[in-house]
């Protein structure tokens, strides 16, 4: 059942300002989570925009949501909810980041939700210019920086390959030994076997490959 004090509050100024600020969240969120989305990663356009306005929420609560209950021997600290929430991101960006085979994953979605949130607490704080910067450097950096970064010659080199051969042909083995004689440091990421359609038993092994390069062999191998 809704109040008289509750539509007063909605048609106030101060309601006004709460849902332009929650809107304001819900659109810079979107922008970051729909890049998530594109990369098609773990978490996407809908878990950035939750976190964003919830975020939002929980920080309009913790600004505005105890005036009527206040006495004046009564002091709030708004920053308390606030600090909650950096904490339950943690958990929140913690599940997206996977491990295996030394190669660890989802570090940037994590961050990403962790800028969600700044982003979602800073429109709830009505901090909107800050909000918007936080943004446009978000997407700066993910789309103009990390592809100039990606540019940057490196005397380390690290390849993903994945390697399909017939079953007990000893091709891994003869790749792995020809990339050791030329300086790579091999790591297998996942393997499967499976049948071609010719139900000839194959094998599809995912190798990473790092280290210089400094090729120690007389000349280059092929397999069929």
């Amino acid at each position: 059942m809704v109040n008289s004090a509750s539509v007063e509050n909605i048609m106030s100024s101060t309601g006004l300002l709460e849902a332009g600020l929650l809107l304001a969240s819900f659109v810079l969120c979107s922008l970051i989570g729909f890049e998530r989305q594109f990369r098609q990663k773990a978490a996407g356009y809908r878990t950035h925009v939750l976190v964003g306005i919830g975020t939002c929420a929980f920080t309009l609560i913790s600004a505005y949501g105890f005036a009527g209950v206040l006495e004046n021997d009564v002091r709030l600290d708004p920053s308390r909810i606030s600090a909650q929430i950096v904490s339950g991101i943690g958990f929140l960006g913690a599940g997206v980041i996977f491990k295996g085979r030394n190669m660890v994953r989802g570090l940037t979605t994590a961050a990403t939700i962790w800028v969600t949130a700044a982003v979602g607490m800073a429109c709830g704080a009505g901090m909107l210019p800050l909000a918007t910067m936080l943004t446009a450097l978000h997407l700066f950096t993910l789309f103009v920086i990390a592809p100039l970064i990606r540019k940057i010659p490196n005397s380390d080199h690290r390849k993903l390959l994945r390697i399909t051969y017939r079953d007990g042909a000893g091709v891994l083995r003869e790749i792995l030994a020809l990339a050791g004689r030329m300086g790579f440091a091999n790591t297998i990421v996942d393997s499967r076997r499976f049948e071609s359609p010719d139900e000839t038993r194959m094998v599809q092994v995912d190798v990473r490959f790092d280290g210089s390069g400094l090729c120690t062999c007389s000349s280059p191998r092929s397999w069929n």
